[in-house]
């Protein structure tokens, strides 16, 4: 099979024939073999009954149900491990992100040899003030931090070898930086594609402002994770001794003076330095211990299951 196309949702059953109806198009006229994997992320509306109607005149539609709303990322995940194309296509249900992308897409992976292709939206129809500047500042930050050279981490539409997507593991909301995680796992051909824009059509969006914010924080998170999700020890054991050396040397500075220098002065609870001191010690082996039990976790963690799926359809 040549192309996997991914696709998670939430309460999406307006667009979701139109999107079949486009996706087959484009796929017959290349002459593509292909599957269309649904994964609806605890829709309470007809989703799942439009998944299911489109099932049952398309053997190419398949579907993965959630019990509830679980997240985008952990239905990337279910869809990841379902695909069996030897590329695999993410994209929105909310007809935004263009289908007639995904053959040029198709061939950047597969003959050019790029590991991850991501889509850029250079042109949006989003709202300025609440989508596209703060995008902007949230893709400058990712750049400069992540060191991945992307214009739009959160374009839904990417195209991924399926080693990649059988490689990583994408959990939490980790899903805008699956490039990210793809160069940490050594697959370094990454690039972008200008991809169309649509606006959207249908309903409303199902993310708000926070996003950002949680956007940030998940960067801050996988930076650590790339740096030290594997030896967690040498950032929190490097700062703990570093604060105990502190600690330990103003305490030993006390002592002498006490003892030595100035035995007739005042008490060493009446020095700021004793408490400087004692605050010191105190931080710095509460860090190392947290450095300790981040190893012990790291080398006992077990796979867990994020989500729990209800139905399947052809799988």
């Amino acid at each position: 099979m040549q192309i996997s196309i991914v696709i998670p949702l939430l309460n999406e059953q307006e667009s979701l024939k139109e999107l079949h109806d486009w996706i087959v198009q484009v796929m017959q006229s290349n002459h593509f073999s292909y599957e269309v994997i649904f994964i609806d992320d605890g829709s309470t509306d007809g989703s799942w009954k439009t998944i299911l109607e489109l099932s049952k005149t398309d053997p190419n539609i398949k579907g993965i149900r959630f019990l509830k709303n679980f997240g985008k990322s952990q239905a990337l995940h279910a869809g990841f491990k379902a695909a069996q194309g030897e590329v695999v296509v993410t994209m929105d249900a909310d007809l935004q992100d263009n289908p007639e992308e995904i053959p040029e897409m198709y061939r950047m992976v597969t003959q050019e040899g790029h590991h991850v292709v991501s889509g850029w939206k250079k042109k949006r129809y989003d709202s300025v003030i609440t989508k596209n500047i703060p995008s902007k500042l949230f893709n400058w930050a990712a750049r400069k931090t992540s060191g991945v050279k992307l214009h739009d981490f959160n374009c839904g539409l990417k195209a991924f070898n399926q080693k990649v997507i059988k490689t990583i593991e994408v959990s939490g909301e980790m899903h805008r930086y699956i490039p990210v995680l793809a160069k940490n796992a050594g697959f370094s051909n990454i690039t972008e594609k200008v991809v169309q824009h649509q606006a959207r059509k249908y309903g409303s969006t199902k993310f708000g402002a926070e996003r950002f914010i949680n956007g940030f924080l998940d960067l801050i998170t996988i930076w650590f994770i790339s740096k030290f999700g594997r030896r967690p020890m040498h950032l929190f054991g490097a700062w703990g001794v570093l604060m105990f050396v502190v600690g330990f040397g103003f305490s030993l500075y006390l002592g002498i003076d006490k003892l030595f220098l100035n035995p007739t002065g005042r008490l060493i609870t009446q020095r700021p330095q004793f408490y400087i001191a004692l605050t010191a010690m105190i931080i710095g082996t509460q860090l190392f211990l947290a450095g300790f039990i981040g190893e012990i976790m790291v080398r006992s963690r077990k796979n867990d299951t994020r989500y729990n799926i209800s139905d399947k359809i052809n799988l």
